[in-house]
């Protein structure tokens, strides 16, 4: 594998910083663009003296911005946009402008630019309402939310522009991504950190619903494995007319809320016991959520040769030791 020039798009973020860190710990030039509206400087800050990284502070709404960042760069990474469904159902205008007008202008950037592969950040909330357990790449139900809508427009741009310009555009659909550095604080805060961040504080953490929904909870280091496939995994892999695919990233396991609950606390009741004794509190369902979500991860397998080496539990392990040594 040689080395490249990588731009990764919000690589100030949760999952951006964490590609960050590894490519370059592969040899690889990274540049590193965020507006810091979700990311955080001290995120990337034990990056900045390196010399084959460039942070740039900047919007992909912009479209010069997203010129000027992929300019010199063979592949993107692109894991900008606004998450959370949540915060897409109280502020649509926001999450479209960023997760749509943003992502086009990262295609067009990269289109002239001429990268040779591009790698975007797709989500598994682009099921929307099918019921069909595993989910497969190929049957999708209808979207439950504006931030789910985004997210299904993006693998509609990606394919269009993979058919009319010749790109190579790759989908990676995230299932429920945890790890180090995830954020616990904030309105939009995902559930992993914030019921961590609860226990930690000796409260309750609130399960919406009864706690029978259930998620494909994926560890931070099944991502960075699945985007580095998805990089370099050769041409000749691929069996599509045109260069654009979607693959499911996840573990292919399945965790009830009332399963995560009781993991996160007997994790991090090994470093505090009295966290041992807190039962939690259950509220309403959320709007916009899916029952129930696993993956079939045999595409990745088969094309990328996707192996993702973490369970969920083997995370949560994992998780709750950095936040305790981190918060």
């Amino acid at each position: 594998m040689h080395k490249s020039n990588i731009l990764i798009t919000g690589g100030a973020g949760f999952i951006g910083s964490n590609l960050v860190d590894y490519f370059l710990e592969q040899g690889h030039k990274v540049v590193c663009l965020d507006n810091l509206a979700t990311g955080f400087l001290h995120n990337i800050e034990h990056q900045l003296n390196n010399p084959n990284f460039t942070f740039i502070e900047g919007d992909i709404r912009v479209l010069e911005t997203c010129r000027k960042a992929v300019d010199g760069c063979d592949y993107v990474l692109h894991q900008a946009a606004l998450g959370s469904v949540p915060r897409s159902i109280n502020d649509p205008i926001t999450t479209n402008a960023v997760n749509i007008d943003g992502f086009v202008n990262m295609l067009v950037a990269a289109r002239d630019a001429g990268v040779k592969r591009f790698v975007y950040a797709a989500s598994s909330s682009t099921y929307g309402d099918s019921k069909v357990l595993p989910k497969v790449e190929e049957q999708i139900g209808r979207p439950l939310s504006p931030y789910a809508i985004t997210k299904y427009v993006n693998e509609l741009y990606a394919d269009v522009f993979a058919k009319t310009y010749g790109m190579q555009c790759i989908g990676l659909r995230y299932f429920n991504v945890f790890g180090r550095r995830q954020d616990p604080n904030g309105a939009y805060a995902a559930v992993i950190p914030l019921w961590v961040k609860n226990l930690m504080n000796h409260q309750s953490p609130i399960i919406n619903g009864d706690g029978s929904y259930s998620r494909d909870f994926t560890f931070i280091d099944n991502v960075i494995h699945a985007n580095e496939q998805a990089l370099f995994t050769d041409d000749k892999a691929f069996e599509s007319e045109h260069f654009a695919e979607v693959f499911n990233v996840a573990f292919g396991g399945n965790t009830n809320l009332i399963e995560l609950f009781e993991a996160l606390r007997d994790n991090l009741g090994r470093f505090d016991t009295k966290i041992l004794n807190i039962e939690p509190q259950f509220g309403p369902n959320r709007a916009g959520d899916i029952p129930h979500s696993q993956a079939s991860i045999e595409k990745a397998r088969q094309i990328l040769d996707y192996n993702p080496k973490y369970d969920a539990r083997q995370g949560f392990e994992l998780a709750a030791q950095w936040y305790f040594e981190n918060l």
